[in-house]
């Protein structure tokens, strides 16, 4: 099948509401822990173990393969989690496996450059002069030089930044917002 376009999908933030009041999760979502082990845990069991919390609401991933069978758009992972969004997320949520965007300029010791100019190198070099659609928590942190850098690659091509609230997680207003600009381009 053609696509129209790319409907890029980041977890921390979307779909992980990591910001929302540390001690109540969102109504929807349940509760994992990725352990430093690399296990993964959900349910009584992620009471049990330290590691990374992770909330998830499994009734997104039909959401989400309703808005690209709708619209015609390519469901691909933009996310630091890379192959573990396939691996964990993906089965939580109700996704299929899906393409992921590499992010090589990591540094095992120093973490991820802090200018977040890696991020929009690797979805520009992916996406190419393909439409997309980006929902992520980051379009709007401090990273000037590299989203002047990314509009410029972007010059021309139907392009959609949509904000998420990392304390809210994917609304409806997001799906919507998507699908109206999807409406947009040819």
């Amino acid at each position: 099948m053609t696509t129209r376009g790319l409907l890029l999908l980041d977890v921390d933030g979307p779909l992980n509401p990591y910001a929302a009041k540390p001690h109540r999760r969102p109504d929807g979502y349940r509760t994992f822990r990725h352990t430093r082990r690399g296990t993964w845990h959900t349910g009584r069991e992620a009471r049990r173990h330290k590691g990374l919390r992770v909330w998830l609401n499994p009734g997104h991933g039909s959401l989400l393969r309703t808005l690209a069978d709708d619209t015609g758009l390519e469901l691909v992972w933009a996310t630091t989690w890379m192959h573990l969004a396939n691996t964990l997320v993906a089965p939580a949520i109700g996704l299929p496996a899906l393409p992921v965007i590499e992010f090589p300029d990591f540094d095992h010791d120093a973490g991820w450059q802090p200018d977040g100019s890696w991020k929009w190198r690797a979805v520009s070099g992916f996406a190419g002069g393909r439409p997309l659609a980006w929902l992520d928590d980051e379009h709007d942190v401090g990273y000037d030089e590299a989203r002047a850098w990314f509009d410029r690659q972007r010059a021309g091509v139907p392009t959609n930044l949509c904000h998420v609230d990392p304390r809210r997680g994917l609304r409806p207003e997001h799906l919507d917002d998507v699908r109206a600009w999807a409406a947009t381009i040819g």
